[in-house]
This record gives structure tokens, C-alpha cells and sequence, in this order.
């Protein structure tokens, strides 16, 4: 028997807020956390915009010498990892660390820290390096500090699957939870992504919008006019406990992990298969894992990047596995408001969809405003819509051709 696993906790800094609550609440009034660029100049780049974090100071939930000792992306992940734990109520101790874990996914790690020491490499000031630049910008340093921070002595696994390493950090912490390896597990995924360099690369490869004149309907998923995605930085926490484990303790419950799939399209470094045929393989093996048929699926949260390519091979697949259902179940992109917070998109997606089915509301896409014929799907366009929703699908696919999914419900004892 496979043991149950439950979510317990929620935390997220991400570009509508600080915070899981004035993040949904602005979700739900459609507000864009899209701007113009403003940690560095980026005037002379084609792109402008980005969904920035506002208003996010690290003292306010780590120590000065630890936030001296780390990257953007880190002091993201400790204060999602800090508000999920209280959230959750879950206490970590001698009697119960060891059988409490971290996985925490970012597609690019430390990458402001990697800009910043090797300009002092340019410079001649070599020896202005600080000794904390490597353990700044590895990728399993968000996971470790989290361990460290706050004593969880488990499973410690990264994972760095570019989109869909959020994702895919929540479903191998749900298995590790499932085998008995662990009893708790602290996942998430952040992202400190919005970097001249990061920039810089991605400009010739043309997949970000150019809409800078109007940043808050750049992100304009599954639109006919959509031009490329907005970055997003920031994190997600969930805190999974085992069935039991949580109601020994008297854990409130958001819902149930149901199934995890992850697999890959085999087809491009950064275009997805054009049929999307690697995508609906993953939902249905993850509809498999879980047990559940097509017909018990209430809402999915897309991938939804708003790239020409991704958005419409979404939608093949969606229709290839929900078939003639496929236009009758309402489907929504966070990203049209938050931007594509690379790994952190995929967890923060995951606590709108937990968010979903407890109180009843779909967010909308927004910027939906014309119409593209080959994505004609239930989109929830541009408004948020109450809904019964007891089972939730959230779909992230990445460069590389990889692919997460997972499936989300309502808990019943």
C-alpha cells in the first residue's frame, strides 16, 4: 500500500506579493505583477519587463549573516520555506528531523552571484572574491540552507529540470513520503532569474515578449497575439507530511497529492514536440498514477507560457487525452499575472491550484482578448470564476524536453 500524502503548508514570495495570501487575492482580481524592468538597467535590451518581487526584504525572515552568505534565490526559498512551516504548524525536533526532508528545485541557481564575482574576476580584483561565492550559487544550496536553517535532517534532494523543476521537486518528495523513506518533507522550487546575463542569453533566442510599452499585458497566454514569455522570479514552499503523520498532530489540510508522472518529449533543447505528444503522455501517466479518469478532473492549471509554440502544443495535448471533454473543463495560466517563474512557476501553481479547490475560485487568464482558432479551450478568460472544483491538475514542461505533472484533491478521510 502506498502511503497517503497531504499538504500542510504554503508559502510564496512571488511578483504579486509577499506572501500566499496577497498573492492569491490579487490572482483572483486579475492584477498583473508585470513591470518594467528595475534591478538593473536593461534599456538597451529588446525586452524591458519582467515580473519583479516588490517589497521583499530577507531580515524579515532570516539573519543578517546568513542573507550576507546567500543568493536572491535562497533568501527566497528561506522565507517561502519560514511562512510555509508556521503555516503548516509543523515543528521540526530531535525526536523527528531525521525523519524530515528538503527537496527544493531552480533551474539556474545562483546566477546574480555568478555575474557579480566574475565581474571582480575581469576587474583584477580576484581577491575581492567572497569565499561564500560557491555556496552561493550551486543549486542545491536552497535545499541545504533550508536543512541547515531549520534542522531538517531527511531526504535532501535538488532538483534542476529548468521549468519544471518545481514540479518535479514536489512529486519526488511525494514519493520519497510514499516509500516510508521520510514522514515530512519541506518542496518548492525559486528563482532569482531576472539578470543582464540571463537576458543576454535568452535575447537571440527570441522567446521572450517585446511588449514593453504595455508590461502588464505582455503575458498573454493561449491570445492570438501572444509574442514570448515575461520572466518571474521568486519561490513556493509546500510543506507534504505523511497521512497520519499530519493528523496525529492535528495538521490542518489543504488537500492530497493524488499522482505525480514526469517524462520527456525527446524532440528540442528549447521547442516543445508540436503535437504534444510527450505532454499528453505525462498527464495521462500521471491520471494513471493517481487512478483517476478524464471524467474526474474539474480543472487544469496549464503550463500556459505564452509562447506561440508552447501555448497551442499544450492545447493539442490537453485534447488528445481529455478528447471531446477537453473544451468543458476550465483551464487557467497563473503566468498571464506572474510571469514564468521558471522553477518557482510550477509550486506556486501547485499552492493556487490547493487554494482552488478549498475555496472555489478559478483564476482567470488574463489578457485573453482575441481569440487564436487553434486554442479554442475554456481558457477562463480575463475574469475569475467560482467553481466546484475537487480535483486539480497542474501541468510545467521545460527546455530540455522535460515534462512534470500532478494531480491535486480534495481531502477525504
Amino acid at each position: 500500500m502506498k502511503r497517503r500524502v497531504v499538504i500542510t503548508g504554503l508559502g510564496a514570495v512571488t511578483p504579486l506579493g509577499v506572501g500566499v495570501e496577497e498573492s492569491w487575492q490579487a490572482l483572483c482580481q486579475g492584477k498583473s505583477g508585470v513591470g518594467v524592468v528595475t534591478g538593473f538597467d536593461a534599456s538597451d535590451f529588446r525586452t524591458k519587463i519582467a515580473g519583479e518581487v516588490k517589497g521583499f526584504n530577507p531580515l524579515d525572515f532570516i539573519d543578517r549573516k546568513l542573507a550576507r552568505r546567500g543568493d536572491r534565490f535562497i533568501h527566497f526559498a528561506l522565507a517561502a520555506t519560514r511562512m510555509a512551516l508556521e503555516d503548516s504548524g509543523l515543528r521540526i525536533n530531535a525526536g523527528n528531523s531525521e525523519r524530515v526532508g528538503v527537496s527544493v528545485g531552480t533551474a539556474m541557481g545562483g546566477i546574480e552571484s555568478i555575474e557579480k564575482n566574475h565581474q571582480l574576476l575581469l576587474e583584477g580584483a580576484r581577491q575581492q572574491i567572497s569565499p561564500f561565492f560557491v555556496p552561493s550559487f550551486l543549486c542545491n544550496m536552497a535545499t541545504g540552507q533550508i536543512a541547515i536553517e531549520f534542522g531538517a535532517r531527511g531526504a535532501n534532494m535538488c532538483s534542476v529540470t529548468a521549468c519544471a523543476s518545481g514540479t518535479h521537486a514536489i512529486g519526488d518528495a511525494f514519493r520519497v513520503i510514499q516509500r516510508g523513506e521520510v514522514d515530512a518533507m519541506i518542496a518548492g522550487g525559486a528563482e532569482a532569474a531576472i539578470r543582464p546575463l540571463v537576458f543576454a542569453g535568452l535575447e537571440p533566442v527570441k522567446v521572450m515578449s517585446t511588449r514593453n510599452e504595455e508590461p502588464e499585458k505582455a503575458s498573454r497566454p493561449f491570445d492570438r497575439e501572444r509574442d514570448g514569455f515575461v520572466i518571474g522570479d521568486g519561490a513556493g514552499i509546500v510543506i507534504l507530511e505523511e497521512l497520519e503523520f499530519a493528523q496525529n498532530r492535528g495538521a490542518r489540510i489543504y488537500g492530497e497529492v493524488l499522482g505525480y508522472g514526469l517524462n520527456s518529449d525527446a524532440y528540442h533543447i528549447t521547442a516543445p514536440d508540436p503535437e504534444g505528444i510527450g505532454a499528453a503522455s505525462c498527464m495521462k501517466m500521471t491520471l494513471d498514477d493517481a487512478g483517476i479518469s478524464t471524467s474526474r478532473v474539474d480543472y487544469i492549471n496549464a503550463h500556459g507560457t505564452s509562447t506561440v509554440l508552447n501555448d497551442l502544443s499544450e492545447t493539442r495535448a490537453i485534447k488528445s487525452v481529455f478528447g471531446g471533454r477537453s473544451h468543458k473543463i476550465p483551464i487557467s495560466s497563473n503566468k498571464s499575472m506572474i510571469g514564468h517563474m521558471w522553477a518557482g512557476a510550477g509550486v506556486v501553481e501547485a499552492i493556487f491550484c490547493l487554494l482552488t479547490i478549498n475555496q472555489g475560485i478559478i483564476p482567470p487568464t488574463i489578457n485573453y482578448e482575441t481569440p487564436d482558432p487553434e486554442c479554442d479551450l475554456d481558457y477562463v478568460p480575463n475574469v475569475a470564476r467560482k467553481a466546484e472544483v475537487k480535483i486539480a491538475l497542474s501541468n510545467s514542461f521545460g527546455f530540455g524536453s522535460t515534462n512534470g505533472s500532478l494531480i491535486f484533491g480534495e481531502f477525504s478521510p
